[in-house]
């Protein structure tokens, strides 16, 4: 069987668009763009921004065609739902708590989902056995967010090798490593010569702190990124964004950011230590992104301390497992201080 058997028969078939194309120093009037010159915003980005992905291949050793740049990563997300999940027939596999993203895009798929959840009593820990025996024929997907989110802890390279071997030509495996540049561990993307069903998204919002300007990308084998660019919007990009982008994975941009990289991690291991002397605090779990989960003995005064001190904080009210907790981003040291202060130092 090919890997790509198991994407929807209509999306192989599908023929992609073609935008109007590029050509240095030629009179450009195949787009139906405005004549003003003014800042180049009239005219159309590249229908994909070859200059981004291949920035981003050079980055993760990989080639440009391994590299699908999208609006977020999880723009990637909802590519991968049309572009293998049939509605009525086909399910994907989630561990939560987790991103919920992944059952928002599957619903409006009309794909089903199928629930193993991490094992809160093991610190959220995640079975590569539990879930291969909870995936049928009809299962597409696999996702698994690693560091998780709002857990935050890593799943082990075994437990993601054991899903990927024991799903081979039969689902794809996304790892969703939004936080990884935090956890200290090497990427699958080192991975991918390996499996050919695994996809990894990445994000620019974290580590690269350009959440605002909506930047991902999906990496996986070329036949995969290849389907899932049939249905990326053209022009998906804008120009400033591509800009600035560039410039965050620049030589310059990369050592910025991972200085900012190294003093988020000290902060949050300051922030957890802190944790753990607040008697509001039931418990502060172990940490690989960005963020902590911190479980209150009473949300409610938890509440009402931050509320106070105009801190915005995550809450599930929704979520059984998840009842008493809040997951805190780790900020500026003084934004830490803050929240520190808030709950009674």
């Amino acid at each position: 069987m090919s890997l790509l058997d198991i994407a929807r028969p209509e999306i192989r078939a599908l023929e992609p668009y073609v935008g109007a194309t590029h050509a240095a120093g030629a009179i450009r009037l195949n787009a139906n763009e405005a004549p003003d010159e003014g800042g180049g915003l009239n005219r159309y980005p590249a229908c994909r921004p070859e200059h981004l992905h291949a920035a981003i291949a050079v980055q993760h050793s990989v080639a440009a065609d391994n590299v699908l740049v999208t609006r977020g990563s999880s723009e990637a997300i909802d590519l991968l739902m049309r572009a293998f999940c049939r509605a009525g027939v086909d399910n994907v596999v989630i561990s939560p708590p987790t991103f919920e993203l992944y059952g928002l895009y599957a619903h409006i798929q009309g794909a089903a989902t199928v629930a193993v959840p991490l094992r809160a009593e093991q610190g959220f820990a995640l079975d590569g056995n539990r879930l291969l025996e909870a995936c049928t024929r009809d299962t597409k997907l696999v996702f698994i967010c690693s560091p998780n989110n709002p857990t935050g802890n890593r799943v082990p390279a075994r437990q993601i090798e054991l899903v990927l071997e024991g799903r081979r030509n039969r689902s794809l495996v996304v790892i969703d490593e939004a936080y990884v540049e935090f956890s200290g561990e090497p990427s699958m993307v080192n991975r991918l010569h390996e499996f050919d069903n695994l996809v990894v998204l990445r994000s620019l919002s974290k580590a690269r702190a350009l959440a605002g300007a909506r930047c991902g990308a999906a990496i996986g084998d070329e036949r995969i990124i290849e389907l899932l660019g049939r249905i990326l919007p053209p022009y998906a990009l804008s120009t400033p964004v591509t800009e600035l982008a560039l410039e965050a994975l620049s030589a310059q941009g990369l050592e910025h950011s991972g200085a900012t990289v190294a003093t988020t991690i000290a902060e949050r291991e300051r922030l957890a230590r802190s944790m753990g002397q607040i008697a509001m605090v039931d418990t502060c779990w172990p940490r690989d992104a960005n963020f902590l989960l911190v479980r209150f003995r009473d949300i409610e005064q938890a509440k009402q301390r931050f509320a106070a001190a105009k801190i915005l904080v995550r809450e599930f009210p929704r979520n059984a497992v998840l009842r008493g907790c809040m997951r805190i981003t780790v900020g500026t040291p003084a934004e830490n201080d803050a929240v520190l202060e808030a709950l009674g130092r």
